[in-house]
């Protein structure tokens, strides 16, 4: 077994590791620190979230800088300011023993002005979000002339974002760098196009399979009919007592919705989406760190950078429709080792996505039957009953009482007792689920559902007319004048349309999105209030128009993208 004295580290960082309990180094550690040690070469390690990446890339940097030059010397940039903020604390965990090197974190949300005056102080490691540094760069607050080592981490998140000019605005500007370093979990084209354009004959590991998701995480499925999806989620909820995880939704509405409602049943939740400020975003991941609250129902926007130990469930509440976005959600779970499930709530019209995800992550997904009500109330009892047979009785003096308690229940037997304590305890759980529905969705043996095949023998004509004549009918083409090229991928821009306009996705039917522009379907009855909604709005500070799109879906030509499209300015983040 490789000890990470083997490895080639000084002995204060290795003092460091020691302190922190670390004994072996993961495989991404153990590959990648011997050849981020020279310094000299370009890096690109896959690996999954929760695989020691930090550790990978934190504790060469640390070796390699030098504390008596007070300047930058070494870049990490990373997508959100949670991430941000989790790899500046490792780093001053593993910098324990090293005298004169000092880290910076740098994002939007926290003071500029004092970010600054930390910098002028004389730093050798900036830990930045795209957005603050670009500021920063422009202010001329940060020299980045000298920077030797650039990181970058979550690549594919970062370009996911929207990030892609940033960082080639920071990589063009960081001119004496003597090496590249990029981490991300998937390799898409575009992450691909940024080691072919600033890396020369780059090292590149893998740990595991290019674009898999985690050997440790079970993916499980459950299909219910949408009108059912927020009662499978409580029931699920229900169903896992000792659930620890993070519920994820397509927009904020949803996030906040839910969050709500389970709140009112009783539920230790709250919602992290991009509304909240800094100080309340830190307040609701405090709560969720120290266990004060069950679970976390975040966008995927929000929950981008959540470094949180212990989470048994990621559960999503529909599927992203960036199949990639998966990934990273499932890596919430499943961390440093330990073993975690993914569970999937989706429709019978969804099951081919389950198909994609399988080929995409390299794993097996399972089908599970939504619980019954009453296997809900067996697993909340006996659940309840190992808590109470593991109840630590040592501390107290319970002994006082004891004699006054066996003469209360001196006429009663133990299995009245035990019968009082489960009444007392669950009696609105049996009442409950009494009579719960039976929320599967049951397969033809053509793996539609029930519900289909009889509206398929009931209606006339083929099934792909009746969706023509639907859509046709039933939809207005809206167009708007935003598109990639202002930095939405298809999730974002379906979770910035349905915040703006406070609508659920149902309504909507086809998104076409082009660089410059797209046109979206949405139900007549709502279109109007869609535009209302939108039209006018500011975005990057230009004015988004949205109205009904006479030609519908075409693609629009050269000259119509340049006379609809006007450059948008960079959102500071």
């Amino acid at each position: 077994m490789t000890t990470f004295e083997a490895l080639g580290l000084k002995t204060e960082i290795l003092q460091a590791i020691t302190d922190l309990g670390f004994t072996s180094p993961t495989p991404i550690q153990e590959q990648a620190i011997p050849v981020l040690l020279s310094g000299t070469t370009d890096f690109v390690g896959l690996a999954q979230t929760g695989t020691g990446k930090t550790a990978a890339f934190g504790l060469p940097l640390l070796q390699l800088i030098n504390s008596a030059d007070r300047f930058p010397q070494a870049l990490i940039v990373c997508p959100t300011r949670e991430l941000c903020l989790q790899i500046t604390n490792d780093l001053l965990d593993y910098k324990k023993h090293l005298k004169g090197v000092q880290t910076e974190a740098v994002y939007g949300g926290a003071s500029i002005t004092m970010q600054i005056r930390n910098l002028r102080q004389g730093v050798q490691i900036v830990v930045a979000t795209p957005g603050r540094l670009i500021d920063l760069i422009e202010r001329k607050a940060i020299d980045l002339q000298k920077v030797k080592y650039v990181v970058l981490d979550e690549a594919d998140e970062m370009l996911n974002m929207g990030f892609r000019d940033d960082i080639d605005f920071v990589l063009k500007n960081t001119i004496n760098r003597e090496s590249i370093w990029l981490f991300s979990a998937t390799m898409p084209p575009e992450v691909r196009a940024i080691s072919k354009n600033f890396m020369t004959s780059p090292k590149e590991i893998t740990v595991g399979k290019k674009n898999s998701g985690n050997v440790n995480i079970d993916h499980q499925f459950y299909i219910t009919a949408a009108h059912h999806r927020y009662e499978t989620l409580k029931r699920l909820i229900d169903f896992n007592p000792g659930m620890y995880g993070i519920i994820f939704t397509r927009t904020k509405a949803d996030a906040q919705e839910i969050s709500e409602r389970l709140s009112k049943n009783g539920y230790d939740i709250e919602a992290l989406h991009g509304d909240l400020t800094q100080q309340q975003r830190d307040k609701v991941m405090g709560r969720f760190r120290s266990k004060a609250l069950q679970l976390l129902i975040a966008t995927d926007v929000a929950a981008r950078g959540i470094d949180v130990d212990g989470i048994t469930h990621v559960i999503n509440y529909e599927l992203p429709d960036d199949i990639e976005v998966y990934t990273h959600r499932s890596g919430r779970t499943a961390r440093a080792g330990k073993s975690g499930i993914c569970i999937s709530i989706i429709h019978t019209r969804e099951t081919f996505k389950i198909r994609q995800l399988e080929k995409m992550v390299n794993a097996t997904f399972h089908k599970v039957d939504i619980p019954s009500g009453k296997e809900v109330c067996r697993r909340q009892f006996f659940h309840f009953m190992d808590k109470l047979i593991q109840t630590d009785i040592s501390h107290g003096d319970y002994e006082t009482y004891l004699p006054d308690l066996m003469q209360k229940f001196e006429n009663v037997s133990k299995e009245e007792v035990l019968q009082r304590v489960a009444a007392l305890e669950f009696d609105h759980f049996l009442k409950y689920y009494e009579n719960a529905d039976d929320l599967n969705t049951k397969l033809n043996e053509r793996g539609r559902s029930q519900e289909f095949s009889k509206e398929a023998i009931n209606s006339t004509g083929s099934r792909s007319e009746r969706t023509f004549s639907r859509r046709d009918n039933g939809y207005t083409r809206l167009f708007i004048n935003l598109g990639i090229k202002d930095g939405f991928y298809k999730a974002s821009f379906l979770q910035f349309i349905l915040d703006e306009s406070n609508l659920k996705k149902e309504v909507l039917g086809k998104i076409d999105m082009r660089d410059m522009n797209s046109w979206v379907e949405v139900d007549k009855a709502n279109a109007g209030k869609m535009i209302k909604a939108i039209d006018g709005k500011r975005y990057n500070n230009r004015t988004v128009r949205m109205n009904e799109a006479d030609g519908g879906f075409k693609r629009p030509t050269d000259e119509g993208r340049k006379r609809t499209y006007a450059p948008a300015s960079r959102e500071r983040r």
